[in-house]
């Protein structure tokens, strides 16, 4: 009896020693964000070492990118490369079973093995992800780091997003970024497991994108007059003034940085803003304003004044022209289910002056200039439409007859618009002004960059729950996500961008990913 009760101790620690141990501790002790729907945490752990291999289907394109882009992200630190081989202690395993859905995951570490499981590649990554949060935080480092312990404790994980949008808008217009820049802030999103970059690539600061049909709009709309001073005081451009300020993305940048975010799983949304928004075209193509416009038109090197109300003409048919010449090369650029063509902000103080513009009312039997910005984003929409595209739009859409399957973006206030959009049955996303708005002050003001638009905490973020109980329950059934929005007004060079982006993105990410009742805050703290 004594033997037999040895033998089965024995066999005890061996399986314990294999597997996590079945003495769990708190969930708490492992510090993840996003936090993961499902969670038990093991006593034991596993260690990396350079004996470590990966074992997957290797027929499978995406399951190599994903090997390729972990080993990227350990090697510098570690010291050595983690290869792929048959029978490897590291498992990228898909699976027929749909119930993960597209993007979740179950981590499994082992003292003698990781197995991460998913029904689609998406999951695989976001998979990973927790894996390399699990690792102790040199793993971040650039150089390799002696005398670390490689250790990753043992868990079992099962883990999908709350939402299928999870995104951050980056505005490239008003600050401009490089190439590697924008790359810094995709890696940052991928790490966060979000999956979606809004891309605000026009506005009246600055034309961001090569469209070699129309030279122009980068020989002039991309570059204004340097200026210093606060936002709201920067005079405009004058006529012959030296532009200096600016740049843009070659088609060859964009094709290279939507491919860069495509093996992170990350969708690239360009938005070309119209009809307000578009001086930086305005000043390379001034016939596309209203004629009664007498102003010179140029790339605005601050706020504007009167001059951001100098917008597209919508009784002009060569505007339309334009914009879709425009839109058939951002479709080629960018493979996105989803284009945004803005909607926002569109004063009609010449629309209302316009003889093209009210004659265009009068045809169209229209009342109001309002419904003639719905007319020209019906226009424009119908065409994205006819190339089967999605289309995105600001919450201002909502002023008027909504176009057919416009999905709405909700920004003013607390992003409510947006419901009157649900109301008829469109989806939408929310990136509420005055939670989801990262330019927004993040501390006390007295000490804080010079910004505006009031307050907007890190815990003010994590506390957002975008579905409200009052919300009807097919409100809920179309909202497709949530995201943060960094507006660059008040940025002049990345390092403003990263102290208004960080730690908030972290919050807008648990918001996007995790279940409301799994809110820790102390935990996210940690």
């Amino acid at each position: 009896m004594k033997k037999l009760l040895f033998i089965l101790l024995t066999a005890g620690l061996i399986l314990g020693f294999s597997s996590c141990s079945h003495k769990d501790i708190p969930n708490n002790a492992l510090t993840l964000i996003p936090q993961p729907q499902e969670m038990k945490v093991g006593a034991d752990h596993f260690k990396l070492t350079r004996r470590a291999a990966i074992t997957l289907d290797t027929s499978n394109p995406q399951l190599m990118g994903i090997a390729r882009y972990f080993n990227n992200k350990v090697t510098s630190a570690t010291g050595f490369e983690i290869p792929v081989e048959k029978h490897g202690n590291i498992e990228f395993k898909l699976t027929d079973d749909t119930a993960l859905g597209t993007e979740g995951y179950r981590l499994q570490v082992k003292h003698g093995d990781i197995i991460i499981t998913a029904h689609q590649p998406a999951g695989i990554f976001y998979g990973v992800q927790t894996l390399l949060q699990m690792l102790p935080p040199e793993i971040k480092s650039s150089r390799e780091q002696k005398g670390i312990d490689w250790t990753i404790p043992c868990a079992d994980i099962t883990d999908k997003p709350q939402f299928a949008w999870r995104g951050l808008m980056l505005d490239v217009s008003r600050h401009w970024f490089t190439k590697e820049e924008v790359k810094k802030y995709i890696d940052e999103l991928a790490e966060y497991k979000m999956n979606v970059f809004h891309w605000h690539l026009t506005d009246d600061q600055g034309w961001r994108l090569e469209i070699k049909s129309l030279p122009r709009l980068t020989e002039v709309g991309a570059w204004r007059a340097p200026r210093v001073g606060q936002w709201w005081q920067r005079e405009p451009q004058q006529p012959g003034e030296e532009t200096t300020y600016g740049g843009f993305y070659t088609q060859e940048e964009i094709k290279e940085m939507v491919a860069y975010a495509a093996e992170r799983q990350i969708e690239v949304v360009p938005e070309i803003d119209m009809p307000a928004h578009s001086n930086s075209a305005l000043a390379a193509y001034p016939h596309l304003a209203c004629p009664v416009v007498k102003e010179y038109i140029g790339v605005l090197p601050g706020l504007g004044g009167r001059n951001s109300e100098i917008i597209y003409c919508a009784g002009n048919d060569s505007v339309y022209a334009f914009l879709q010449d425009v839109m058939d090369e951002i479709l080629e650029l960018f493979p996105s289910r989803y284009i945004h063509i803005g909607g926002d902000e569109a004063r009609k103080t010449y629309w209302e002056k316009c003889p093209l513009c009210q004659a265009r009312m009068k045809k169209e039997h229209l009342t109001h200039e309002e419904d003639l910005q719905g007319y020209f984003m019906k226009r424009m929409c119908e065409y994205v439409q006819s190339k089967g595209r999605e289309v995105i739009g600001w919450d201002e859409l909502t002023n008027s007859t909504i176009p057919d399957g416009t999905i709405i973006l909700g920004w003013q206030g607390m992003g409510t618009a947006a419901l009157k959009a649900a109301e008829l049955g469109h989806p939408f996303i929310m990136t509420p002004a005055r939670i989801m708005y990262l330019i927004r002050y993040q501390g006390p003001q007295w000490f804080e960059p010079v910004t505006y638009f009031g307050n907007n905490t890190l815990r003010n973020v994590f506390d957002y729950e975008p579905v409200q109980e009052d919300w009807k329950p097919e409100y809920t059934s179309l909202l497709m996500g949530v995201q943060g929005s960094m507006w660059t007004e008040f940025c002049n060079k990345p390092e403003d961008v990263d102290y208004l982006l960080f730690p908030r993105l972290a919050a807008v990410a648990e918001r996007a990913w995790t279940k409301p009742e799994l809110k820790d805050w102390n935990g996210f703290l940690k």
